[in-house]
């Protein structure tokens, strides 16, 4: 007989694999909806507000050490009404109650946890709390019959100052310049400038422990050395990349990027794995071999995409799932660490030395007494080191890597979250799309062309909105601006690696909608929230790019190229208008501006128009795409048509065909120049 769970809540009924974690928890959990907020009107009871994710490791310990403990869930369920967000489902409560803790306590990360007036006001909040004082942080319970206290025995100071921290947020959620500047490239150069002076010489990356990727920043470095030739910027680029790959941050054995690294030089990772990070990190390694053709970059991007195929992606319906867990049986890091002794065992003792020396595994260990495999020295230097050919060590170390991935792979793996989130998908279907452009594996497209199709049929409403979140059949919540742009900026990549219109015409459709539902009819820019979404104490205009790009500057790189595409001035001067609202943001908190920084160097380029007229299947149009997908071009539109095939693109028309070749012309602003068949002259005309 199966055990019975001993408590069920509310929760039971929701998708989220993190909300249905805490299903059973003694605490009297409620999704965020009517229900608990209308008790929490009626009743004049705070709210608990707890916002997490699946692959959280500090929300799992919160919820073994208090939510799954009966007395302090009493406690919860007597002075409060408690309500469980997923963080990922919810990226507006995220946004908003996020922006309060930072703004009470100056720091953030979850678990959070927020104590809200009935109205929604936060007026306390902070993160992770001890069952009992611990780490210098006040007991859980502690803390809410503090809060219970205050809101009883203080209830007007509370909800002035809960007022006076809503009108806060809303003052840092509407952060947009006034005045409107020119967009210049000086912006740029004192971008790079304030990252230059938080770049870590030795190990790469920005700042200290802990260390982020980031993800936009480096494809922002690649851009301003092709804009100003600054070698520095490469350099900085280069390094980076290179250390995150080469450390414990990188999956050595499976491929596949960490969250981010709790020390300085990338060794030991938050082992949870994020589809938004490998997405956005593939198009930084693709971009970074177009840059120097340095071929490890190229090997890392497919190795990451084929780790995604592998573990984060659904064959049978499309779409890619959303995240794996830090820990699995219950264990922080155990399915990716090793002791010298299984690598012994598993390649035998001739070999396991070498392998154990290259990727630092030791007896001591370099994690809790085991080791995460990285690599110290190069595989060049390090032969060189041992009087070893080369392409010797490099047999030994992928016969090894082999037989210690299909060891791992009886291990119990971490927790996956298999939900399927619009703005996600959007962002690894360009990151795939790019994948196929440089490599011709039909895998990455195929992937693309059915995520992409899922979210047409499934995650689209009736009405032709988008959804943004789909597990267990079931798909709902509306979708917010980042799904629309993200999504649409995928369409857009997915066009140009396959050159089938209907990518095309389905971004024209969300675009439109996009700008119709989120468009500020009193001003510029673009909100968060949509018309359809529910009212909240903040509306949000942030541009703000952190671990992902926000929508606004999504958005912005959409609008240019599809506007470019479509010939939509329109779209185009829209964009340019949205971009500079953030001028001020750019210029004081450029770190936080990687995606804006990028698509301001799009609109500072002449962005070069390249229109194909030939068959796919044919060797010239196929070298002359080769021969462009190779190169380092990221201000540029393609498309492509076959000579008997009607087109109503702007781009493609009353484009003939040379002597019955696939020809390739270069445009800009819709100028074109000659014409070439030739696969050297086309590449001299995109230098």
């Amino acid at each position: 007989m199966h055990d019975t769970p001993k408590h069920t809540n509310r929760l039971i009924n929701e998708t989220s694999p993190y909300l249905l974690q805490h299903a059973h928890n003694p605490v009297d959990w409620y999704p965020w909806g009517e229900e608990a907020l209308e008790l929490a009107q009626h009743k004049q009871k705070p709210i608990l507000l707890s916002i997490g994710y699946s692959a959280c490791h500090w929300c799992h310990v919160m919820e073994r050490e208090s939510f799954e403990n009966e007395e302090i869930a009493a406690i919860m369920n007597e002075l409060f009404v408690n309500i469980k967000v997923d963080r990922e489902e919810r990226p507006d409560l995220d946004e908003i109650y996020m922006n309060a803790v930072q703004a009470m306590t100056r720091q953030g990360g979850w678990p959070m946890t927020v104590f809200l007036t009935p109205d929604l006001k936060p007026f306390f909040g902070g993160t992770y709390y001890p069952p009992e004082d611990r780490y210098g942080r006040p007991g859980f319970p502690k803390v809410m019959y503090a809060v219970a206290e205050a809101f009883n025995e203080k209830h007007t100071q509370v909800l002035d100052q809960a007022e006076q921290l809503t009108q806060q947020l809303n003052r840092m959620s509407n952060l947009v310049d006034p005045n409107i500047s020119e967009l210049t490239d000086e912006l740029m150069t004192k971008a790079f400038q304030q990252y230059r002076s938080q770049f870590d010489s030795q190990y790469g990356g920005f700042g200290n422990a802990p260390k982020f990727p980031p993800s936009m920043g480096l494809p922002f470095l690649l851009r301003y050395w092709q804009h100003s030739g600054n070698a520095n910027a490469l350099e900085m680029a280069e390094l980076t990349l290179q250390k995150m790959a080469r450390g414990g941050m990188y999956d050595q054995l499976g491929g596949g990027f960490h969250r981010y690294s709790t020390d300085q030089r990338w060794l030991v990772p938050h082992f949870e794995k994020m589809l938004y990070d490998n997405a956005q990190l593939v198009v930084a390694f693709f971009e970074a071999f177009q840059a120097t053709q340095n071929s490890f970059y190229l090997d890392i991007a497919t190795e990451t995409l084929d780790y995604v195929l592998r573990e984060m992606y659904d064959a049978e319906k499309g779409g890619f799932y959303s995240t794996q867990d830090a820990d699995s049986e219950d264990v922080e890091g155990k399915f990716f660490v090793w002791e010298p002794s299984e690598v012994e065992d598993i390649i035998g003792e001739e070999n396991a030395e070498i392998f154990c020396e290259y990727y630092d595994i030791t007896p001591h260990g370099n994690f809790e007494g085991e080791s995460i495999l990285h690599v110290q020295t190069p595989s060049d230097i390090f032969a060189r080191k041992l009087g070893m050919d080369q392409d010797e060590l490099e047999s030994i170390l992928a016969d090894g890597r082999q037989k210690l991935f299909a060891e791992r792979e009886k291990r119990i793996k971490p927790g996956l979250d298999d939900k399927i989130l619009t703005s996600w998908n959007g962002i690894m279907i360009r990151g795939m799309a790019m994948g196929y452009q440089l490599t011709g594996n039909r895998e990455y497209l195929n992937a693309c062309e059915k995520s992409a199709a899922f979210v047409i049929t499934t995650l689209t409403q009736e009405n032709g909105l988008l959804y943004r979140t789909y597990r267990a059949g079931k798909s709902h919540l509306n979708a917010y601006l980042e799904d629309y742009s993200y999504f649409i900026a995928g369409l857009i990549a997915l066009y140009e690696a396959s050159f089938n219109p209907k990518w095309l015409s389905e971004a024209e459709r969300l675009t439109d909608l996009m700008i119709e539902q989120f468009g500020d009819e009193d001003g510029e820019g673009f909100f968060f929230t949509g018309k359809a979404h529910e009212s909240l104490i903040v509306q949000s205009k942030s541009a703000y790019d952190g671990a992902t790009p926000s929508g606004a500057s999504m958005a912005i790189h959409s609008l240019l190229r599809v506007a470019k595409h479509l010939d939509k001035p329109e779209w185009h001067d829209k964009a340019v208008r949205t971009l500079r609202l953030y001028y001020h943001q750019m210029d004081v908190m450029p770190t936080g501006s990687g995606q804006l920084l990028c698509e301001l160097a799009f609109l500072l380029s002449t962005p070069k128009e390249i229109a194909i007229i030939g068959d796919k299947a044919d060797a010239k149009t196929k070298a002359l795409l080769a021969a462009l997908h190779g190169l380092y071009l990221p201000h540029k539109i393609v498309a492509l048509c076959e000579p008997t095939e009607e087109t109503t693109l702007p781009l493609l028309a009353n484009k003939p065909q040379i002597d019955n070749s696939a020809t390739a012309y270069v445009c800009e602003n819709y100028v074109c120049q000659a014409p070439t068949t030739d696969v050297d002259k086309f590449m001299e005309m995109l230098g």
